[in-house]
C-alpha cells in the first residue's frame, strides 16, 4: 500500500467520483480511499444530482463526456444547489475548450486524461483546504519483486503510480520505447492486484497475422474457416478474472480495433463463426512502443478506442534516462548468466554508463551474456563489450560542469513555464513543445529532488 494515509485530515471528507467508465471509477475510488477519503460512486450526472441531496460531499469530481447529462450540464445543476461545491472536471484532450469554458460556470479546475496521480491528489487537498503531503511512496505491501531493478529516481515514480493504480480495475496503457521493461511492469501491476491469483494472459499482436490474431483473442468456433478443425478458446476467456496484457497494440488492425472497442465498453465480444455474445471479466493492460496520440492524429489507431485504453498512462523511461539502473541491472543479469561469478572493471563500468543503449534493458541483457561468453575469467574488460558499446569512450565526454549547467537551465525553464500556466501540465506541455508524458516524469524528477511542482 502507499504510505499511510493522514486519516485524521481526510476521513471526514467525502468525495462524489462521477463517471460513466467502470475502469475510471475504480482508478478513482481506488487511489482516493488508498489516501484515507469516503468516496460516494455513481454512473451519470442524474445519478450524481440524486447524491447530492441525499448527502453531503465535500467535492465533486466529474467526467465531461458522458451519455444523458454531460459533466458540463451536471455541474450547472449542482452549482444552482450547492454554489460553493469546489467541482473538479476529467476531460479528454478534445474537450479542453468545453473544459475552460466550464471554469466560468464555477468548475474549479479540470484535468486531461490520462490522469496525472500526483496532479489529481494535489488539486483534491488544494480544493477541501488540505496541507499538501509528501508524495507518496508504494509500502510494505507493494514492495518490488527481487527480479526488479528500479534504483532511479523515474523508475521509483513509474513503480509509485504502479502500486497507486493496481489495486483498480481500470485499463491502463503502459507506454515506452522496445526493450524498456513495458511486460515486467505489466507483471508487476498484475501481481500486486486483487486478481493475482487469476491468470496473466500474454497476447503480442505483433507476432500474428490479423486473421489469426482475432482467434487468439476471442476464439472460434469449428468450421469458422479453413482449418478450424475444433472449436477454440480465446486468450479474452483463458484469462477469466485475471489480467490480459496486450503487447505492441499499435500493431492492431482497424477492424480488429473496432470490435476491441466493444470488448472496453461493455466486455462483450463474439467468437469467430458465432453470433452468440459472450463477456469477460479480465483486466486490460496494453502497451506500445510507438506515440498512438501521433497514432490518431493519422488515422492509424482510432479515438474513441485510444481513451477507452488510456484510463492511466504508465511511461517507462528509456534505460539512458534513469542511468543509476544500468550497473545494478548489469549485475543481475550476470548473476543468472555466471552464477555470480564474475565483476565488471573500470573501463567496462566506464562504457556502460557512457553507452546511450537505445534497445534499453533489452540490450543490456544481450551485451552482458555476450560478455559472461567471452569472459574467460572473473573479470569482464571493455573487450568483452559489443564494439558499439566500446565505442561510447571514443568520444570526448561533456564536461560535468557544462552538463550540470545544461540541467540547471532545463529545470528553471520547465518550472517557470509551468508557473505561467498556472501549473497546467497540458499547457505547460505545449509551450515548451515536448509531450505531456515526457513533462510528468520530469516533473516527477524535479519532485524527488524537493522542487515545488504541485504550486503548494
Amino acid at each position: 500500500m502507499p504510505v499511510k494515509p493522514e486519516t485524521n485530515q481526510t476521513a471526514r471528507h467525502r468525495i462524489l467520483i462521477v463517471d460513466d467508465d467502470p475502469g475510471q471509477r475504480s482508478l478513482l475510488e481506488s487511489l482516493l480511499r488508498g489516501q484515507g477519503f469516503d468516496t460516494v460512486v455513481v454512473a451519470s450526472g442524474e445519478h450524481a444530482l440524486d447524491a447530492l441531496r441525499a448527502q453531503s460531499v465535500s467535492m465533486m469530481i466529474s467526467d465531461v463526456r458522458m451519455p444523458g447529462l454531460s459533466g458540463l450540464e451536471t455541474l450547472r445543476l449542482a452549482r444552482q444547489a450547492h454554489p460553493r461545491l469546489p467541482v473538479l472536471l476529467v476531460t479528454a484532450y478534445a474537450d479542453i475548450r468545453d473544459a475552460v469554458g466550464a471554469m466560468r460556470d464555477g468548475a474549479l479546475n479540470y484535468l486531461t486524461k490520462p490522469i496525472d496521480l500526483d496532479e489529481l491528489l494535489a488539486s483534491v487537498r488544494q480544493a477541501i483546504g488540505l496541507t499538501q503531503a509528501a508524495p507518496m511512496r508504494f509500502g510494505e505491501r507493494h514492495q518490488l519483486p527481487a527480479h526488479v531493478v528500479a534504483r532511479s529516481p523515474l523508475m521509483q515514480a513509474v513503480f509509485r503510480d504502479a502500486s497507486l493504480i493496481a489495486p483498480s480495475d481500470s485499463r491502463i496503457l503502459i507506454t515506452g520505447e522496445s526493450g524498456v521493461g513495458k511486460e515486467v511492469l505489466a507483471e508487476v501491476i498484475h501481481a500486486w492486484s486483487a486478481r493475482a491469483d487469476g491468470p496473466l494472459v500474454r497476447v503480442n499482436c505483433a507476432a500474428l497475422p490479423e486473421n489469426l490474431l482475432e482467434s487468439e483473442l476471442f476464439g472460434h468456433e469449428k468450421g469458422a474457416f479453413t482449418g478450424a478443425h475444433a472449436q477454440r478458446i480465446g486468450r479474452f476467456e483463458l484469462a477469466g478474472k485475471g489480467t490480459i496484457f496486450l503487447d505492441e497494440i499499435a500493431e492492431m488492425s482497424p477492424q480488429l480495433q473496432a470490435k476491441l472497442l466493444r470488448v472496453t465498453q461493455d466486455g462483450c465480444f463474439q467468437r469467430v463463426g458465432s453470433n452468440a455474445d459472450r463477456v469477460t471479466q479480465a483486466r486490460l493492460l496494453a502497451a506500445t512502443n510507438r506515440n498512438l496520440e501521433d497514432d490518431v492524429k493519422q488515422g492509424r489507431f482510432r479515438e474513441d478506442l485510444f481513451y477507452r485504453l488510456n484510463v492511466v498512462e504508465l511511461f517507462v523511461p528509456p534505460l539512458r534516462e534513469r542511468v543509476e539502473d544500468i550497473l545494478p541491472l548489469a549485475h543481475a543479469f550476470l548473476a543468472t548468466y555466471t552464477g555470480g561469478r564474475t565483476r565488471l572493471s573500470n573501463p567496462a563500468v566506464e562504457c556502460m554508463e557512457r553507452y546511450a543503449w537505445p534497445g534499453n534493458v533489452r540490450e543490456l541483457s544481450n551485451a552482458m551474456e555476450r560478455a559472461a561468453l567471452l569472459c574467460g575469467g572473473e573479470l569482464i574488460l571493455r573487450d568483452h563489450l559489443p564494439a558499439r558499446v566500446r565505442a561510447a569512450t571514443a568520444s570526448t565526454p561533456t564536461a560535468p560542469a557544462e552538463g550540470q549547467q545544461l540541467e540547471e537551465v532545463e529545470r528553471q525553464t520547465i518550472l517557470e513555464a509551468l508557473r505561467k500556466h498556472g501549473h497546467n501540465r497540458t499547457e505547460t506541455a505545449k509551450a515548451l513543445g515536448i509531450s505531456r508524458r515526457a513533462l510528468i516524469y520530469k516533473l516527477q524528477r524535479f519532485r524527488e529532488l524537493g522542487f515545488d511542482v504541485d504550486g503548494a
